[in-house]
């Protein structure tokens, strides 16, 4: 069993590694102020740590998205935004990323209570990471131009990038900050108004930083935040009629649902990043306990709500009894408990919908006949804490090998050849992520062009870069986030032709 770190003490559970913030904002953010719902209705979001009620939140249903996407639609076409010079918009999202900084503690602690993130993860990496990516948009938005053609024909031919409009963004509960910022931050830099409905789950931080985009000087309507439920807020934005593109990441089954919804209306652009149930091979040449490391940090990482997870672990049969034997017992050491507590590696799940469906796909595997090495419980009796869990003995046709479980799940199997390791990566619907553990670089290459997936990692997980586009192969949707390539989505091409003097077109 792993290590418990005071995950139901009542002191600790109420904060007693942090001062737990008041919370500030509850309404929804629609043209620059807070505002109730038309319907004034409210949803509740839970601390998962104690299962306990945080607050109440304003609650967006359709006509809530209505009034958002026309101060939004005001916004764009007749308000400052579109038409600023890139540089200036630039300076405003360089002041909005200086706010963040200054309340990086108040942010942390949002996501953690409204999630179960863990604040030093949050601290160092995730809020920072929300400026870093308003910086790196910024960098290009006094950047974005198109190009003059060189025809055979007696015209002036050139080309115009121009913002696409007013842009939805519906993002999931795993990583509140980086997700409202990858992208909100090249919509923005290209110009585009926009609504962004942050998960029911995980609305808390979502609603600060509206607070401070008003305050670096975001004009109202370009940025809405409308909390909600997908079957209706989200579905209202997906299908209406004057969002000009969608972008969305969640699951494959909602992704299909938004992909149909933008069809069957204005045949609205969509970008989808979606579920995966990513493989790692780790070879026969691998350091065995830098490899059990980075297998246990790949799926344990975020208690595996996270959509590029090492979920699939096939050893290489020469090592393989080694490497189950060593990755059980570091699994047993692993750190659960209060996310505040810096020695905690591990809080609770996101909400008590995910902690019911991972905990019955543990049930499940052990129907299939996988073999639990390790873990498979609820850890405690308060919050919504899991074990870490490990089968053996898994099938490549066992739904626990197939479905993504979204929690902190290893399935671990075995494979003889490089070819044979290729074929069990690439058998599943997903391609959004996958690693290889080697040191023969040969192996690496070779592997690494075989596996269809959006992102390869060779002896790293996790190793992501705002420069590095990313996105999924087959169910794992279509559209990248990160790089210039998510500033292009935001983005369309005008050619404008004129004719030169003399010319046959006069």
């Amino acid at each position: 069993m792993a290590n418990l770190s005071n995950c139901n003490d009542d002191s600790n559970n109420n904060g007693s590694f942090l001062k737990i913030p008041k919370i500030k904002f509850t309404k929804l953010f629609i043209n620059g102020e807070f505002v109730d719902s038309v319907s004034g209705k409210r949803f509740e979001t839970v601390d998962p740590r104690t299962e306990e009620v945080i607050t109440e939140i304003a609650e967006a249903t359709k006509e809530d998205i209505d009034i958002a996407v026309k101060a939004a639609r005001q916004a764009f076409d007749s308000g400052p935004w579109p038409r600023m010079p890139g540089a200036e918009r630039a300076k405003i999202m360089l002041k909005w990323a200086e706010l963040i900084e200054e309340n990086i503690e108040e942010i942390a602690a949002l996501d953690t209570i409204d999630g179960g993130k863990l604040y030093s993860w949050c601290k160092a990496v995730d809020v920072p990471e929300a400026s870093n990516l308003l910086r790196y948009y910024a960098g290009a938005a006094d950047k974005i131009h198109g190009e003059v053609f060189k025809t055979s024909r007696n015209l002036h031919l050139y080309s115009l990038m121009e913002p696409v409009g007013v842009v939805g963004h519906i993002i999931p509960w795993n990583f509140p900050t980086v997700m409202f910022f990858t992208k909100a931050s090249p919509a923005l830099a290209a110009g585009c108004t926009m609504l962004l409905k942050p998960a029911e789950d995980t609305p808390l931080s979502a609603l600060f930083y509206a607070h401070l985009a008003k305050l670096a000087g975001i004009p109202d309507g370009v940025l809405n935040v409308v909390p909600g439920f997908g079957s209706t807020a989200g579905a209202a934005i997906a299908s209406h009629m004057d969002v000009d593109a969608v972008s969305f990441t969640g699951s494959t089954e909602t992704g299909r649902k938004v992909m149909m919804a933008a069809t069957m209306s204005n045949l609205k652009p969509v970008s989808l990043e979606l579920g995966g149930k990513s493989p790692v091979l780790i070879f026969d040449d691998a350091d065995i306990d830098k490899a059990v490391d980075l297998a246990l940090f790949g799926i344990l990482h975020n208690k595996g709500e996270i959509c590029v997870a090492f979920s699939r672990v096939y050893v290489q049969e020469g090592i393989y009894d080694e490497f189950e034997k060593k990755v059980v017992e570091k699994a047993k050491t692993w750190v659960v408990g209060d996310p505040f507590d810096p020695k905690v590696q591990q809080g609770p799940q996101t909400s008590k919908a995910q902690f019911e469906k991972i905990l019955s796909y543990i049930e499940l595997g052990k129907k299939e006949g996988a073999t639990l090495l390790t873990g498979g419980k609820r850890f405690g009796n308060k919050g919504y804490y899991i074990e870490p869990t490990i089968f053996s003995n898994v099938k490549e046709d066992m739904l626990i090998s197939q479905d993504e479980i979204f929690g902190p799940v290893m399935v671990l199997s075995k494979f003889k050849s490089i070819e044979e390791g290729i074929e069990k990566a690439n058998s599943s619907k997903y391609g959004l992520a996958s690693g290889i553990v080697t040191k023969n670089m040969d192996i690496a290459n070779t592997v690494s062009r075989s596996i269809r997936a959006g992102i390869v990692w060779i002896n790293c997980f996790f190793a992501f870069d705002v420069d590095c586009p990313f996105g999924g192969y087959k169910m794992s949707g279509f559209g990248r986030d990160y790089g210039l390539e998510a500033l292009h989505k935001y983005l369309q091409v005008k050619s404008v032709a004129t004719p030169i003097y003399n010319s046959p077109w006069l």
